[in-house]
């Protein structure tokens, strides 16, 4: 599915789907291919049946440094460079969203501009300490894009979130776990992070694949929706799960008090 050269790499084991991004020397910046190819692997990911868990890192020093700033006035005409990644990149966060599988990011390095956007886009987020997270947008003039400012102020408040955005500041992994930007931060040892994240994911994809997507979009649409809106939608969703095979596993399991082995379905 992935050649060792593609700008995101896909692999599949064990129902976790891993995504690298693969673009090193320029510390994974995203040009319009790589934006392209994060496009077509979320829909690969979609169309199969034995994925239960997304993880994404980066290939070598860091996460994600953001848009490939010297692709930026390709030809002159920067609003057709710029829009060339950000189309097919916001499609791919569009139908990350929408999957059922839970995402996690393991984050190292540089997680900056689209970077850090596209790990607020993650459900869950592990953090090596060498992590340092900044909303670099506002350093060449420009705004965020990725998600940012939809995930942002819901995760830190609408204040730290300008903060954030306009001062373009960098933090530490350890400020980042403080405001909830990240789940949880290890030592500065990528392979240990990397194991970590994926001990996670393995985690998740051992889980109830269908509560976890119901679960996802109630969360969601909650900052929306009335409380009698949100409740009428948690009714639908739990008789929803009473259908799946992962309910009536999880509630044998419960009864019989012993380990419950979800199939995802």
């Amino acid at each position: 599915m992935s050649n060792p050269s593609d700008p995101i790499i896909l692999t599949v084991d064990a129902g976790v789907a891993l995504l690298r991004l693969n673009r090193p020397a320029v510390l994974n910046a995203f040009d319009a291919p790589m934006a392209e190819a994060f496009l077509a692997r979320i829909e690969d990911i979609a169309a199969r049946d034995d994925v239960r868990a997304i993880l994404i890192k980066g290939e070598g020093r860091g996460f994600c440094a953001g848009g490939d700033v010297a692709q930026f006035t390709g030809g002159g005409d920067p609003e057709a460079s710029i829009e060339a990644i950000i189309q097919p990149l916001h499609a791919g966060l569009r139908l990350l969203d929408s999957l059922k599988q839970p995402s996690v990011a393991c984050l190292h390095g540089a997680v900056a501009g689209a970077g850090f956007s596209l790990a607020l886009a993650c459900d869950l987020a592990i953090a090596a300490e060498n992590a340092k997270f900044t909303l670099a947008y506002a350093r060449i003039g420009a705004t965020p894009d990725g998600s940012g400012t939809f995930h942002l102020p819901r995760l830190v408040g609408m204040r730290k979130a300008k903060e954030l955005a306009l001062l373009a500041e960098t933090i530490e992994a350890a400020e980042a776990l403080r405001l909830g930007l990240v789940n949880r931060v290890v030592p500065a040892d990528t392979v240990e992070a990397e194991a970590e994240a994926m001990a996670l994911a393995r985690r998740l994809a051992a889980g109830p694949t269908q509560a976890y997507g119901r679960i996802k979009s109630l969360l969601a649409a909650s900052g929306g929706n009335t409380l009698a809106e949100q409740l009428e939608a948690e009714r639908q969703a739990f008789r929803a799960s009473t259908h799946t095979a992962d309910f009536r596993e999880g509630v044998a399991a419960f009864l019989e008090k012993r380990p419950a082995s979800f199939t995802g379905r």
